[in-house]
């Protein structure tokens, strides 16, 4: 096993300090997000009430008909947590219109337009704020294509964008995300019982080692095999990455 193990400390610096100054080099001094209630939204927000205060911070909250009630309750244990300036706007009502026109949209579809009118929000909210929209998407993501454009991918800076899951993970834990948000099960909560995992076909803490080697120290696929993963798997994931390539140009 690889070892994926971060200075959480220097991360905790280096992230807070991008956000800070790209933010204040913007010219604004305030940010905006989506808080899902998972761990990736918790950690930005986080990072955001430490670089910016948590009164230049707004978390927006904006579940659909079928979002978990988890994902509430545990959005709200961060805005607790860090006195944060909050929304909560449904979406239901304005996706539906679109549903009904189309009642054969399966659930990817439907995610999709989910993740897009959230960012339409977001950067509605933005304008009143006046503040940058942050995103909340991880390397992992970013590489694999897990992302939708023009959806959870728009923002105006990523800081996570350099952080594989479990090494997300470690950093969450050191700043002190709640606990049930880092032992809940990875999911955009898309749809009733979606997790990422499941939609993936791979743990995370599986494909972030295979990545690393690919990506990072550009092993060629012979080389991941020769380390113990397997082949059917490294070429999944060579392709995936490449097939998604148009989401990072």
């Amino acid at each position: 096993m690889l070892d994926l193990t971060i200075d959480t400390n220097l991360a905790r610096k280096i992230l807070t300090d991008f956000i800070h100054t790209e933010i204040t080099r913007a010219g604004f001094s305030r940010a905006v997000l989506g808080l899902s209630g998972g761990l990736d939204s918790a950690l930005a927000c986080y990072l955001a009430a430490e670089a910016l205060q948590p009164e230049n911070v707004l978390a927006v909250r904006m579940p659909y008909a079928t979002s978990s009630a988890d994902s509430l309750a545990h959005a709200q244990l961060v805005i607790d947590a860090l006195g944060v300036q909050t929304l909560t706007i449904p979406i239901t009502d304005m996706v539906e219109p679109l549903f009904n026109r189309y009642p054969d949209m399966g659930n990817r579809r439907r995610g999709n337009v989910m993740a897009r009118q959230r960012m339409i929000i977001l950067f509605d909210q933005s304008e009143v704020f006046k503040g940058l929209v942050l995103g909340t998407s991880n390397k992992t993501e970013i590489l694999l294509g897990y992302t939708t454009m023009h959806g959870d991918a728009a923002c105006a800076l990523n800081p996570l964008g350099d952080l594989y899951k479990t090494q997300l993970r470690q950093l969450a834990a050191a700043v002190g995300v709640p606990e049930p948000l880092l032992q809940k099960p990875p999911s955009a909560d898309l749809w009733a019982g979606q997790t990422d995992e499941d939609e993936l076909g791979f743990t995370y803490a599986a494909v972030d080692q295979l990545l690393y080697l690919l990506v990072d120290q550009r092993y060629t696929p012979q080389e991941c095999v020769d380390s113990g993963f397997e082949v059917k798997f490294v070429h999944a994931v060579i392709e995936r990455v490449r097939k998604n390539q148009f989401k990072r140009v």
